[in-house]
C-alpha cells in the first residue's frame, strides 16, 4: 500500500490569494516584512502508481488552467517549495476522527473512476521565511489552525498507511450514582459532560435506587441527552414565578402560556380560515400553501460549537435545520434557506481578546463559508438574512439557520407503528458530535475548546443532497410511516422521540461507522451528520434497501418499534439499556425558576454633540449593522431552483438592500413565499417587551413591503439570552415572551414553530486574575414566513421613475431610545418605541392593498436609521435621488428646537411605517386606500442624483440634507467591503 502527496500550487502567473491573507491578517498581531507561499494538498492511500496519481489529479483535484500540482511518495520530496527555499514548512490537518467531506468525496469519485483509492485525507501547506520559528508557531496557532480540529506538523508528513480505529473491546460499563451525595452528584454531572441540574441528578439516582441497581453509561446518557436544555427547553417550558413593577404572575410553563397561547387565541378567532396546519409538533411549523402543497418552515441555532469552530459550526447548523424540514411529516423539500449572525466588532483589536476566544472576523469568515459552502453543494438558494455586529458578541457568536420547504398535502402527519422496523439511512456514525447536546446547553469558557472540541461536526452537503433525493422518492412511493432528522443527542433523540408513545429495541452494533473503537453508548449518543432515522414497515424494506443501493445511500436495519412501553437497547444481543420511556421523556423534575424584571430607570436621550444631519446619515449607513452585506451575498447562489423573484439584492445595479425575499416553489405556478425577519438587540437593553413587539412589527413589515398578505403570515421566535438561572436574566425573556403574547394576538399572526438557546456567556479569567462573565444582549429574531397570490405583483425598494410622488404612510413618533441615531452619536437613555397594533395592522392592510391594486411603483418599509436611511437606499438602489420636505409628514414631535425636530422626523425608528413610490396618476386612489391610517405626499423622485431633505417655506427652506446619492452608497457599501 503506497500513500502518495499531492500539492496543489497556484500555477505561476496565478496570485496566491491564501498567502496574501495571511500576511494581511499577521499584520494584525505585529508580524511584518516576512513571506509565504500556500498549497492545498491530498494524501492518496492505494495500490497507485504516479501515472494513476497524476491522472486522478488532473480529473478531480486540480483546475490546469489555474493551478500545477506536484507528486511524490516520500516525506521529504515536496518539502522544499517549487519556486525556492523557504525557512519552515508547516501543515494543516485534521485530527483523528474529524470528518473530512472534501477527502471522502475525492475518495468516491476516484473509485468511480475505477482506481483502486484505499483513502484520502486533505491538508493545507504553508511555507515561511522572514520570521522566526516562535512567530510561525504564533501565527499557526492564531490564523491557520483551530485546535478543537486540526493540528499543526512542522516539516514532511509521515506518508504511511492511514490507521482506523482500533477494533472495540465491549464490555458493558456501569455508573455508580445510587449513593452519592450532592456534592459527588454534581461533580458526577460535570466529569461526564451531562450538565445537569442537582435535582435532575437527585431524580435520576431515585429512580435507579428504586430499580434496586445502577444505571449503565447509556442509560445516564440518554436521560441527559433527553433532559438537556437544547432537547427539552426545561427552562421556557418550566414553571417561573415573575415579578415586575406590576405585581407577580406565576406560569406552569411559560412557552405554553405565552408563545403557544397566542397561536391558539388567533387559530380559534381565525375558524375557518385558519391556515396552520402543523405547529409545535414536529420538527417544523407546517402552514397551508396551496390546493397540492404545505408550506414548511423552521428556524435553528447553532451558536456554541461555531464559537469554537466557526466553519464547521455553521456548516452543521444550516445542514440541520436542512434535515428538521426533511423530518417535517413525511418529508418536505428544502427550497431556500435563510441566515443570520450576530458577532463582535470584525476590527476588534486582537490583543484584547480574551484565551480561548477566536477573532470575530475569522468567526465571521467561517461562519459564512460554512452556510455558503453547505447551501450551494446541496443547490438550496440562500434568499434572506442579516448581520449584527456588538461587542457581548465576542465570545459567544450567535447563528441562525432557517430553511423552508414544501410538503405535499396528505404527507403533514407521520405515526410509527408497532412492528415498523428502524432503519437508519445517509452518513455513518463516528465520534464527531458527542455530547453537542448537552455542551449546546451551557456556557462556554476559556476550557471549551479543549473540553467540548468532540462536540463540534463537519458536515457532508453531497451525502445530504443524496439523502434528500432517496428520501422525497421513498415517501412518494409510500416505504415508511414516519422519519426524523438525526441531530442533537443522535440516535437517543430520534429514536428515542419517535418511539416515545410506542417503545423501541434497538440493536447498536448494526449502526455503520466511519471507523471501528466507537463503544455502543458512542453510536448512540454520536451527533455525526446527514443521518436520518424511518419507521419502515417490514414489507417495504427490501424496495426501500433497493432504492437506497440504486442512489448511492447507506440504509441499514437497525432495530423495531415494540409496544413494550420502553427502550431496549442491545450490542450484540447484550441488553446494554433499558429504560421506561414514560422516565426518558416524563421523568424529569420540573424546573422552578424566580424570575423578576425591574425597568431601568429612566433618562432623557442626549447626544454627546450636536447633531449634524447628512453627516449622520453617512454614519449611520457606515455602520456595521446598517450597511450593505453584498459581501456575504454574493457568496451565496440564490438563483438555484430558478425560483427567485424578489432576490436579497435589489435595483439598477442589482446591489441595494431587499426588505425580503420572494420565492416561487412551483415553477408551474405563480404563487409565491415570502421570507424576512426581525430583530433590535438594541431595544432590549431598554425594555424586553417592546424589543419583541417591534422585531414582530418589523419582520411582518418586511414581507408587507414586497407584497405579503398580511392576514397570511406566519413567525417563528428564536430567543437567544444569558445565563437565565440569574432571576433578572430570566426576568428579561418572560418579559420579551409576553411581548410577543401580545402582539402576535393583536396582529393576528401567529406562531409556529421555534427554539430557544440560553445560558449564551462566555467565562474568562482577565489579566489581573479576576473571574468575568461576557452575556450577549438579550437577542430575539422573529422570522416571518408570508405568501403572495401572484408573484408578478411584488414590488421592490429601488426608485423606478423620476416625478413619482412618495408618500410616507404612518405615524412618526419621538422615541429614539435604542436608535442608531443615539448609536452614531452615543446617546444614552430615551424611550423606546412602541408598537401601536391598531394602527399597524391597519397599515399592514393598506399597503397590501395598494400592492395588489397595482397602485406602487416601490415600497421600503422604515427601520435602521429611519426615514434619511430608507430614502437613500431607494434612491441610490434605483439610481435617482429625491426631494423631501418634511413638514407635512404625521408626526408627535414637538416642534420647539427646529434642529432637534427635524432629527426626528429624519431618523426616529418608529415602526409600522413606509415609503412608497407612486406615478402621478394613481395618487387619488392611492390616498383612497390609504385614507384610514396617517400619510403624506412628503415629496417626488427626482431626474438627477441628489438626496435633498428641507422642510420650511420652498422661498427659504432649510435643508438638512443635500447629499450625492453615490456618496451615499459608497459609505453604504465600503465597511464590510474589503472582509
Amino acid at each position: 500500500m503506497i500513500v502518495w502527496e499531492v500539492d496543489i500550487h497556484p500555477a505561476a502567473a496565478e496570485p496566491d490569494r491564501a498567502a496574501d491573507g495571511v500576511v494581511a491578517d499577521a499584520a494584525d498581531l505585529g508580524f511584518s516584512r516576512f513571506s509565504v507561499r500556500t498549497a492545498r494538498g491530498y494524501l492518496l492511500e492505494g495500490e497507485l502508481s504516479k501515472h494513476d496519481v497524476q491522472e486522478i489529479a488532473a480529473k478531480l483535484l486540480a483546475d490546469p488552467l489555474v493551478e500545477r500540482t506536484c507528486i511524490g511518495s516520500s516525506p521529504e520530496s515536496l518539502i522544499k517549495h517549487p519556486d525556492g527555499d523557504y525557512e519552515h514548512v508547516v501543515h494543516v490537518v485534521f485530527k483523528a476522527g474529524v470528518m473530512d467531506p472534501v477527502a471522502d468525496s475525492a475518495a468516491r469519485a476516484a473509485r468511480e473512476l475505477g482506481f483502486d483509492v484505499q483513502d484520502v485525507r486533505t491538508f493545507r501547506k504553508y511555507w515561511f521565511t522572514g520570521i522566526d520559528a516562535d512567530g510561525v508557531r504564533a501565527i499557526c496557532r492564531r490564523l491557520l489552525a483551530n485546535d478543537s480540529i486540526e493540528e499543526t506538523i512542522t516539516g514532511p508528513l509521515d506518508l504511511e498507511p492511514s490507521q482506523p480505529g482500533t477494533p472495540y473491546r465491549w464490555h458493558k460499563v456501569t455508573v455508580p450514582i445510587c449513593e452519592l451525595d450532592d456534592a459527588e452528584l454534581r461533580q458526577l454531572s460535570l466529569d461526564r459532560q451531562l450538565y445537569l441540574t442537582l435535582d435532575e441528578m437527585r431524580t435520576i439516582a431515585a429512580f435507579f435506587r428504586e430499580q434496586q441497581r445502577e444505571p449503565t453509561d447509556i442509560e445516564l446518557e440518554t436521560v441527559a441527552q433527553t433532559w438537556s436544555e437544547h432537547c427539552s427547553h426545561k427552562t421556557l417550558a418550566g414553571r417561573i414565578d415573575y415579578r415586575d413593577e406590576q405585581g407577580s404572575r406565576h406560569f406552569e410553563s411559560m412557552l405554553k402560556e405565552t408563545i403557544f397561547a397566542a397561536t391558539v387565541a388567533i387559530r380559534n378567532r381565525l375558524g375557518d380560515d385558519d391556515f396552520c396546519v402543523s405547529v409545535f409538533r414536529d420538527n417544523a411549523g407546517v402552514v397551508t400553501f396551496d390546493d397540492a402543497y404545505h408550506a414548511v418552515f423552521k428556524v435553528e441555532t447553532h451558536n456554541h460549537p461555531s464559537a469554537i469552530e466557526p466553519y464547521g459550526g455553521a456548516n452543521t447548523g444550516i445542514g440541520g435545520v436542512i434535515r428538521d424540514t426533511l423530518g417535517t411529516g413525511l418529508g418536505a423539500k428544502p427550497v431556500c434557506n435563510t441566515d443570520v449572525f450576530c458577532f463582535g466588532p470584525p476590527d476588534y483589536d486582537r490583543t484584547e481578546l480574551p484565551d480561548g476566544v477566536l477573532h470575530p472576523r475569522r468567526v465571521m469568515r467561517g461562519v459564512v463559508a460554512g452556510v455558503r459552502d453547505y447551501g450551494n453543494r446541496m443547490g438550496i438558494p440562500t434568499v434572506n438574512g442579516a448581520l449584527y455586529f456588538d461587542e457581548r458578541y465576542l465570545g459567544n457568536p450567535l447563528v441562525y439557520c432557517g430553511n423552508v420547504g414544501i410538503l405535499p398535502c396528505g404527507k403533514e402527519f407521520k405515526e410509527p407503528r408497532a412492528g415498523d422496523l428502524i432503519v437508519t439511512i445517509g452518513g455513518r456514525t463516528g465520534r464527531d458530535g458527542i455530547h453537542g447536546a448537552t455542551f449546546s446547553s451551557t456556557e462556554l469558557s476559556t476550557e471549551s475548546e479543549m473540553v467540548s472540541s468532540g462536540a463540534v461536526q463537519i458536515g457532508n452537503a453531497i451525502m445530504e443532497k443524496m439523502v434528500t433525493d432517496v428520501l422525497l422518492q421513498a415517501r412518494d412511493r409510500g416505504l415508511f410511516r414516519a422519519v426524523t432528522d438525526c441531530g442533537a443527542g443522535g440516535y437517543s433523540s430520534a429514536v428515542g422521540e419517535m418511539g416515545e408513545s410506542i417503545g423501541a429495541e434497538v440493536w447498536l452494533e448494526q449502526v455503520p461507522l466511519k471507523y471501528e473503537g466507537l463503544s455502543y453508548t458512542e453510536i448512540w449518543i454520536s451527533e455525526a451528520q446527514e443521518r436520518m432515522v424511518l419507521a419502515v414497515p417490514a414489507e417495504c424494506w427490501n424496495e426501500l434497501e433497493a432504492l437506497c443501493r440504486a442512489e448511492g445511500v447507506e440504509a441499514t436495519v437497525m432495530g423495531r418499534f415494540e409496544a413494550s412501553g420502553r427502550l431496549v437497547l442491545k450490542y450484540n444481543d447484550e441488553v446494554v439499556g433499558d429504560l421506561p420511556m414514560s422516565f426518558v421523556h416524563d421523568g424529569r423534575p420540573p424546573v422552578v425558576r424566580e424570575a423578576t424584571y425591574t425597568p431601568p430607570k429612566p433618562e432623557p436621550w442626549v447626544p454627546k454633540a450636536r447633531i449634524d444631519a447628512a453627516a449622520t446619515l453617512e454614519r449611520i449607513l457606515g455602520s456595521l449593522n446598517v450597511c450593505s452585506k453584498e459581501w456575504v451575498i454574493r457568496q451565496y447562489d440564490h438563483e438555484v431552483q430558478a425560483g427567485s423573484v424578489v432576490k436579497p439584492l435589489v435595483g439598477v445595479a442589482e446591489d441595494g438592500p431587499s426588505d425580503a425575499a420572494v420565492v416561487r416553489p412551483r415553477l408551474e405556478s405563480r404563487r409565491g413565499l415570502v421570507i424576512s425577519c426581525g430583530m433590535n438587540p438594541h431595544l432590549g437593553d431598554l425594555d424586553p417587551y417592546h424589543m419583541a413587539a417591534c422585531a414582530i412589527d418589523e419582520a411582518i413589515r418586511n414581507g408587507v413591503a414586497v407584497g405579503a398578505d398580511p392576514d397570511r403570515i406566519a413567525i417563528l421566535d428564536n430567543f437567544c439570552w444569558g445565563d437565565t438561572d440569574r432571576p433578572e436574566t430570566l426576568g428579561a425573556l418572560v418579559r420579551a415572551a409576553l411581548g410577543c403574547h401580545d402582539t402576535a394576538v393583536a396582529l393576528g399572526t401567529p406562531f409556529i414553530s421555534g427554539k430557544d438557546s440560553l445560558n449564551n456567556e462566555f467565562r474568562f479569567e482577565d489579566a489581573s486574575g479576576e473571574r468575568r462573565s461576557i452575556a450577549i444582549p438579550s437577542t430575539l429574531l422573529i422570522s416571518a414566513l408570508g405568501q403572495v397570490d401572484d408573484v408578478s405583483k411584488c414590488v421592490t425598494l429601488d426608485f423606478k421613475k423620476p416625478g413619482n410622488a412618495i408618500f410616507l404612510v404612518g405615524s412618526t413618533r419621538g422615541r429614539l431610545g435604542g436608535s442608531h441615531l443615539g448609536i452614531v452619536w452615543e446617546a444614552t437613555g430615551g424611550d423606546v418605541p412602541q408598537v401601536d397594533t391598531a394602527q399597524a395592522r391597519a397599515t399592514f392592510a393598506a399597503i397590501h392593498g395598494a400592492i395588489e391594486s397595482g397602485l406602487l411603483r416601490s415600497c421600503h418599509d422604515l427601520s435602521e436609521g429611519g426615514l434619511a436611511a430608507a430614502l437613500a437606499e431607494m434612491a441610490f438602489s434605483g439610481g435617482f435621488g429625491a426631494d423631501v420636505k418634511l413638514d407635512d409628514i404625521p408626526h408627535d414631535v414637538a416642534t420647539g428646537d427646529r434642529a432637534f425636530w427635524a432629527s426626528v422626523l429624519m431618523f426616529s425608528e418608529t415602526p409600522s411605517r413606509f415609503l412608497c413610490e407612486v406615478a402621478p396618476g394613481d395618487e387619488s386612489a392611492f390616498e383612497q386606500l390609504v385614507a384610514g391610517v396617517p400619510h403624506a405626499r412628503i415629496g417626488r423622485v427626482a431626474d438627477d442624483d441628489r438626496l435633498r431633505i428641507a422642510s420650511g417655506d420652498a422661498s427659504d427652506p432649510e435643508v438638512w440634507i443635500d447629499t450625492s446619492i453615490w456618496q451615499l452608497k459608497e459609505a453604504w457599501q465600503c465597511p464590510l467591503r474589503a472582509c
